[in-house]
This record gives structure tokens, sequence and C-alpha cells, in this order.
């Protein structure tokens, strides 16, 4: 394997505002003054940003202090966090695991303490797989709650800006930063379901942690659970190809990269049409499920993360996001929490809620936070 250059997570360090809360902001949303590159060598000579992103700019609006901006797997573009042009930011906690991709700097700076919180974007799991990897919490919001206003790629049907944070209180606060209501601390937690969907060892560990903590989830199925992430791959590699296929020219995009924006330029128009129909009948899955338990739940990553050298094969790693795609497909939000270790690497739980609910997460995040999980 390529020896990979190491970082602390940021491709820039600076600070704006003067708040308590320090954050940071992955390198596919604008900073004005500062280029946005993607960690992509065809973007190394992008010009400055005119103006913040949206969603920086409100937080800094409410008294955040941004600290800098982080690197990521290129173009966004991946699922391991490894870059060796812009750097890839050693997991803190399992240093010889991937990061995660592709918000990987965002979480690596959370989980090492840097900062208070992080925005990342997740368009097929790129913050709760990071988040996962690194042992910290990861919001993605619903889709279209949170502006995607001078974010990289300027359009996309599945992103999400996202949140990356140590404790469910940082959440809290953010999302009021935001416009985002949560309510109340919980007394208790509602109505569980869960989608036995990982290896059987992760989803024993998920369900033997929850009835110590006196929850029995209630078995629930999502059928189109495996068909709903082939479909979130097809949009976006479509989506990608629309977006960066003008950069392959240059012959400065990474080849594992450059090879699935290509990719996506045969999806056609009737495939892009089936998908559609995916995303509807999965979506109403979801909602049903959500009619019966006001929480789903299952785990993040259906397998353990892997190591370094387990990732040499960007490819061979791509169905790490199978359980997590499939929720910007439906476009619910979902949240990750960390629950414990395996053969001595995390292991995480997913949350999932109805459309316009994301308070809800952070409550229960709350509450299975105060035991410690």
């Amino acid at each position: 394997m390529k020896p990979i250059f190491e970082s602390n997570g940021y491709v820039a360090q600076f600070t704006l505002g003067s708040g308590a809360l320090r954050f940071a902001v992955k390198d596919t949303l604008d900073v004005a003054g500062y280029p946005t590159r993607a960690g992509c060598p065809a973007l190394a000579d992008a010009p400055p940003a005119r103006q913040h992103a949206a969603v920086v700019q409100a937080l800094l609006d409410n008294g955040c202090r941004l600290t800098g901006k982080t690197t990521l797997h290129e173009l966004a573009f991946g699922v391991t966090g490894i870059n060796p042009w812009s750097g890839t930011p050693v997991n803190p906690h399992y240093p010889d695991l991937i990061p995660g991709g592709s918000s990987s700097g965002s979480a690596a700076v959370v989980a090492s303490g840097e900062v208070d919180f992080a925005l990342g974007t997740d368009t097929g799991g790129s913050v709760r797989m990071p988040a996962a990897c690194c042992g910290v919490l990861g919001l993605k919001p619903g889709y279209g709650v949170l502006s995607r206003q001078g974010v990289l790629p300027p359009y996309s049907s599945l992103d999400c800006v996202g949140i990356f944070a140590r404790e469910p209180d940082i959440l809290r606060q953010v999302l009021s930063h935001l416009s985002i209501k949560v309510g109340a601390p919980l007394a208790q937690l509602p109505a569980m379901g869960f989608v036995a969907a990982a290896e059987p060892e992760i989803d024993q560990l998920l369900l033997n942690t929850l009835s110590r903590h006196g929850i029995q989830p209630q078995f629930t199925d999502l059928p189109l659970l495996e068909e709903a992430h082939r479909a979130g791959l097809a949009i976006i590699n479509r989506e990608n190809w629309q977006a960066f296929h003008g950069l392959l020219s240059t012959q400065r995009v990474s080849p594992d990269v450059a090879s699935r924006i290509q990719r996506g330029e045969s999806v056609s128009a009737a495939a892009l049409a089936g998908v559609e129909a995916v995303r509807v009948q999965f979506t109403a899955q979801v909602d049903a499920c959500l009619a019966r338990t006001p929480l789903l739940a299952l785990a993040t990553l259906p397998d353990l993360p892997p190591t370094l050298t387990q990732a040499e094969d960007p490819l061979s790693v791509v169905n790490l996001t199978r359980l997590v795609r499939p929720f910007n497909l439906s476009g619910h939000p979902a949240l990750t929490l960390p629950m414990g270790e395996l053969h001595g690497r995390p292991v995480a739980l997913q949350l999932v809620v109805g459309t316009g609910q994301e308070g809800a997460l952070i409550q229960a995040a709350e509450w299975l936070m105060r035991r410690r999980i």
C-alpha cells in the first residue's frame, strides 16, 4: 500500500469567532477567504471562497468559534477516509483502524478533543460511519433540514450537513444554535424497534447492552434495506459524475475516485427511475416501522471497522455503508452513538426517527449515554 501521509485531521487551522464552543468544518463547506479543495489535487488551485457556507455563518453568528478545515476522502467519495494527498487522519482511539469516510478529519478532531464539535457531510453514511469508527456521536439530520448553500457539490438529492460530538449535550447546544428544537431530557426511552442486519456478534452485543439497561426492543424488518443501499449507490454515482466529471480531464483525480466517478456515466435514466421507485417504497417501509415504535435501531456498521491495511482496496469496504446509506435514500434523521467494543474494535448503534424529529434523536442519545453505554 502506498505510504499514507498522517494528519491530525486539519488541512488548515485558524480562528474565526470568539465563542466558547469550538468547531471545525469538513473541506467541502465554504469558509470565506479559504479555498474549498475537497481533498482533491484537481482542486489544489481553487480560489478562496467569497462567503461562508450558510450553516457555518449561522454557527459563527450564534457565538461559536471556528478553528479550521478538516481533511476527507477525496471529493467526499469514499468510505475509508484514506487520502495520501491531503492527509489521512489518525483514528485517535484506534490508530490501526481506518478513521472512516468521507468526513474522516471532522471525526478525528472531535475524537481527539481538539474541538467540541465538527461539521461533516453525509451522502451515504459519511458522518455516521467515521463517527462509528472513531467512537463518537454522529448526527445526520433529515434531508434538507440544514442548508447546503456553500457546500460541495452544489446539488445532491442525498447529501446532508451533519454534526460530530463526544457528548449529546453538545449536539443539543449546536441544534439550538441552528434553530432546531430539542425537548426536555427523557425520563424514559420510547418504544424501540430493532433490525438485526449486522454480523451476529455485533447485533448480540447491541442487544445485550440494551438489555442491561432494561430495553427490550421489538424485532422488526426492513425487507428493502439491501435494495435501498444499492439504489443509494446508483444515485450517488450518477450525481457525482454530473458534479465532478469535468475534473477527470485534469488527470489529477486519484485513480480509485476517478473510476467511480466515471462509472456514474453509465447509470441510465431507466435505472434512475427504478431507484426512485425504491426510494418511495423504502421510505414507506421505514415510516411504517416508526408508526409502531418511535425509535428504530440497528447497528451502524454491519461489520467491525477494518484496519488501514485491510482497507487497501477502497471498493472492498463499500458494503460497510449498507446499513447507513438507506436512510440517505429515505431522508430520515439518523444518529450513531458508541456502544462498546468487540475484539478491540468499536461497535456503534444507529437510531432512526421520523421526519422532523431530530430532537428525539438527541433525547434518546442523552438517555442512553447517561447510563454510559
